[in-house]
């Protein structure tokens, strides 16, 4: 019950080989004449990733002549001082600048219109210009086959139509190298609205339903290549409409600012829209706009309103534009200091994110992982959602309190979240049946899936829940409040476990579905998942819904069941103070206050994570049955853990529920800002009788956590575990403890290394950056002072704007175990960066971490880089959409992975897809196969070159925004 497995499971290092489709060599008629080989006609795609002192190359071959091409020598030549360490997928050598690449065994044959991937690893000084001309079998080759470039040219981004009046659709699209273009296909979302076969490309979208809807094309050429255009965000109005964009709007004092109105439908007569201030910050005025008239013929052509603000005040405004017969349209005017550049750019990008038009929102106004759909990390739909996903919309909500004075988003934040992201009573009816002297049945984790379902073992002990009782004094219920991990938004796997709902709806139910996914060991990649209901009525899957591939047991019983991310939890808690911090800085402490009493409410339940799974003793914890069962707070490590989890029968007369804790803990999930505001803030202190004591005791706990796992460079390592293999297995001989718990380098899961992300690193010290921010403790310094230094040491900012920042870490050694007394120097614990990465959602995390260090520690250069980092992404990277950086995805070649399921079992997914031993990552997801970009999917498993996905994912949007606001707050 991992909740976040996979979570970051985002490119590899080493590109994917996928082997080409082989066509047979053509016959050759016999007789005399000699045959002589077709041309060989070629190209060649070079990427590197690059970090300063080496790089790697990743190659792809594209056979772009009519006949295959039967064995390949590729050649060419750098400028500088390149030279070569290793390589895959071929026989890498060099001669002087010369490289030479000769195919491997199993990748010599390439079909036409194939290609095949090569790579290595350069080390060089100085610059490292790329190649300029490749040569195949001695044919100096093109580049690699482009795909078409497709804009979508009609409608306007923003733009709004009435409903029952036809939205023209149009695009222009061109083909590269020889292709032409063989037909544009339009859609709205992921659903096909029209093709269109011949130039001009157009379509002519009726019917479309009142709200919000994104748009894109799709172009395909002769040559089977193919590429949707950025999506356009329009608004279907139900009637006549008075339209109104940005909603969002920051002018700083004594400066002005403008925004555009125009009319959603050709009116009859003319229509005169008057533009007022209708509520908020008089310091705010119209000076130009104030009176707009449309024409029949003028009806869509935007006119501007000029807003100017005074020289002194701050706050927002509402502007409300009207007409007789239209729906009003309003705008939100911020007046901000006059130096605040960052709060502008935060509302800009606000601006865009909360665009109902830009697809970061389901109908009912729940946040999507990304606008993008066809996304494949711990989510696999980009229109899922997840916990961390509501914890950023509160913390963006709770940023944009602080800007506008506004706190009425935030509250309605998280009644969003409590009502689509935490189990309803109806949801988890069978609570009152807990036994907390009896948590839970026993059952080992194993190592891989394909040694599941494990056995349920009843003999082993298990501690008792020492929380459960004054839990339920101090709320009154039985229930946990605590968000379920995954959400799919739009039902597309078809459960229909809508938040308190009816059990398992079905494919045709209504709005959003709780999901389950992750269960079978460190070794399963999300590429290896069976999605199953969170309340499993055996109405999909096998004869026993899906149970029987988790947990092998004598029989079984249709329950219910949810995990929870405690770091999600803890970033909402984190939310919730800085919304109570600013909210009480603008006398507005009222205003947040019921909604920071659920923050507390939501961290004294999340000291379920804090528990060993079984509530076994914590320290030397081995063998199942010789561990010794707790019998209190011995049970708990006092540490936020990688999940805790709680179910029970879905039969309110069957009398049983269990909860577990996680014996696994990661360096990347702690929150000491979370846990100082549970134990020291009086706005946030639990009502329960121990809640505040142990969140005082996991504040210092998660600092020696940091001190321990702190490599010789200053990176932190990856956690410890009082459970080893998940089973209470031996340790090797020599592994260090924290007390008593094993390190393990790579916590929870293997398939990628859990620690190799440097976000884990970004995300986890910019909480230690806040509370050393908030406090100046002492202990938190020493840890940020060594870390900030070596990420600097490996950060790279060039002349025109752009950066690198760490992406991939390896580790080796150990830390010293732990001595509270006398900490170790864990001179054997080190940590290199394996590649560099210009990722958006990265970038602003660790920008954050330099500017609460900067500002309270004075570092210069911390608070030069951070300007630096938040000046590169918006200089370099921003879009219509937002801030977002082209990602190549080689790991999509696991779209073809096996799904283990054991031999004899027979399944069926809510939408028909079966479920058996010859089960694949897409064949159980079919709904794939109607995404328009999957195309992309399908050339690169037919031996194209690895995708290139631009992806909007709104934690990554949302930190961004943060970021801006966090610099503007502190540095500004």
């Amino acid at each position: 019950m991992d909740p976040s497995r996979g979570r970051r499971a985002r490119r590899r290092l080493w590109t994917a080989v996928v082997a080409a489709l082989a066509l047979p060599l053509t016959m050759l008629t016999t007789g005399s004449t000699t045959a002589h080989a077709a041309a060989v006609r070629c190209g060649v795609d070079y990427r590197t990733n690059d970090w300063g002192s080496g790089f790697t190359a990743d190659l792809t071959l594209t056979n772009r002549g009519t006949d295959p091409i039967d064995g390949w020598t590729l050649t060419y030549d750098y400028s500088g001082n390149q030279k070569l360490a290793n390589g895959w997928n071929g026989a890498w050598s060099q001669s002087g600048q010369t490289v030479t690449v000769k195919n491997a065994s199993y990748n010599g044959t390439i079909a036409a219109g194939a290609a095949v991937s090569t790579g290595a690893q350069f080390t060089y000084s100085g610059t490292n210009t790329a190649p300029t001309s490749f040569a195949v079998n001695g044919t100096t080759c093109a580049g690699a086959h482009r795909p078409p470039v497709t804009v979508l040219t009609s409608p306007a981004a923003g733009a709004t139509y009435t409903q029952g009046d036809a939205v023209p659709l149009a695009a222009t699209a061109a083909a590269a190298d020889d292709a032409t273009v063989s037909k544009v296909e339009f859609y709205d979302d992921t659903t096909l609205l029209g093709t269109d076969t011949s130039a001009p490309y157009t379509f002519s979208a009726s019917g479309l339903t009142a709200g919000s809807h994104s748009l894109l094309a799709k172009a395909y050429d002769s040559l089977g290549a193919s590429a949707e255009s950025a999506p356009v965000g329009i608004t279907v109005a139900a009637g006549p409409a008075v339209v109104a964009s940005p909603a969002q709007l920051g002018v700083q004092q004594g400066k002005s600012g403008d925004f555009e109105v125009k009319l959603a439908t050709r009116p009859s007569a003319n229509v005169t829209v008057g533009v007022a201030r209708t509520d908020g910050n008089t310091g705010l005025t119209v000076t130009s706009g104030s009176s707009l008239t449309f024409t029949p013929d003028d009806w869509n052509t935007a006119q501007k309103v000029t807003v100017t603000a005074d020289s002194s005040g701050t706050g927002s405004a509402t502007f409300t534009a009207s007409a007789p017969g239209h729906a009003k349209a309003t705008v939100t005017v911020t007046e901000l200091a006059a130096a605040k550049t960052y709060d502008a750019r935060f509302l800009d990008l606000y601006g865009k994110i909360t665009d109902p038009a830009n697809g970061y929102f389901s109908p009912q106004g729940i946040p999507y992982h990304s606008v993008e759909t066809l996304i494949v990390e711990a989510p696999d739909y980009g229109h899922e959602t997840t916990s961390e996903t509501y914890s950023y919309l509160l913390w963006l909500q709770a940023m944009y309190g602080k800007v506008t004075g506004d706190w009425s988003k935030f509250n309605g934040a998280w009644a969003l979240m409590e009502k689509y992201m935490i189990p309803t009573h109806a949801d988890q009816p069978t609570n009152s049946f807990y036994d907390a002297s009896k948590p839970a049945t026993y059952a080992p984790e194993e190592d891989t899936p394909d040694q599941y379902p494990a056995k349920l073992d009843p003999s082993v002990a298990v501690g008792s829940d020492p929380i459960a009782g004054e839990l339920k004094s101090a709320y009154g219920t039985d229930d946990v409040y605590g968000m379920h991990w995954i959400e799919d938004v739009d039902n597309v796997y078809g459960y229909g476990d809508t938040p308190g709902g009816t059990c398992e709806g079905g494919p045709s139910a209504g709005g959003p579905s709780y999901l389950n996914t992750f269960q079978r060991g460190p070794q399963e990649s999300v590429w290896e998942t069976v999605p199953q209901p969170t309340c499993d009525a055996f109405e999909y899957g096998g004869k026993n819904g899906y149970l029987d591939l988790y947990t092998g047991d004598s029989s079984y019983a249709r329950q219910w069941k949810y995990t929870d991310a405690p770091d999600a939890d803890a970033r909402a808690v984190q939310a919730a103070y800085w919304a109570d911090v600013w909210a009480r800085a603008q006398g507005k402490g009222g205003d947040v206050s019921a909604t920071v009493a659920k923050a507390a409410r939501m961290g004294d339940y999340l000291r379920y994570a804090m528990y060993d799974k079984y509530f076994k003793k914590i320290g030397s914890c081995v063998g199942a049955s010789a561990c010794p069962a707790g019998t209190g707070k011995d049970a708990s490590h006092y540490l936020l853990s990688w999940y805790y989890a709680w179910g029970g029968a879905t039969d309110t007369s069957a009398g049983w529920a269990w909860r577990i804790g996680s014996s696994h803990v990661h360096g990347g999930y702690q929150n000491p800002l979370a846990a100082y505001a549970l134990s020291s803030y009086a706005d946030l202190r639990p009502k329960s009788a121990t809640g505040a004591a142990d969140w005082a005791k996991s504040l210092q706990r998660q600092l020696e956590f940091y001190q321990w796992l702190q490599s010789s460079e200053g990176a932190i390592a990856g956690g410890a575990t009082n459970s080893w293999q998940g089973r209470y297995a031996t340790p090797p001989a020599g592994t260090p403890t924290f007390y008593g718990m094993y390190y393990d380098w790579q916590p929870v899961y293997h398939d990628p290394p859990s620690n190799q992300w440097f976000g884990f690193q970004a995300w986890s010290m910019e909480r230690v950056a806040e509370y050393y921010q908030q406090t100046g403790n002492a202990t938190a310094k020493a840890v940020l002072d060594k870390w900030v230094k070596w990420a600097l040491s490996r950060t790279t900012v060039n002349p025109d704007g752009t950066y690198l920042i760490p992406s991939t870490l390896q580790w080796s050694g150990q830390p010293d175990t732990w001595n509270a007394s006398s900490p170790g120097s864990n001179s054997g614990l080190h940590v290199t960066v394996a590649d560099y990465t210009d990722d958006v959602g990265v970038t602003a995390a660790y920008a954050k971490v330099l500017t609460y260090y900067g500002a309270k520690s004075g570092d210069s250069r911390a608070k030069s880089t951070a300007k630096a980092l938040l000046d590169g992404m918006w200089d370099h990277h921003r879009d219509s959409l937002g801030v977002a950086v082209p990602e190549t995805r080689a790991d999509y070649s696991r779209f073809g992975d096996a799904v283990y399921v054991p031999s004899g079992w027979n399944g069926t997914m809510p939408g028909g897809d079966k479920v058996d031993s010859s089960s694949t990552f897409a064949s159980i997801r079919s709904f794939y196969k109607n995404d328009p970009a999957w195309s992309k999917i399908e050339s690169y498993l037919e031996g194209g070159a690895a995708p290139v996905f631009t992806y909007h994912r709104f934690w990554a949007q949302a930190d961004t925004a943060l970021a801006m606001g966090s610099y503007a707050e502190l540095l500004e």
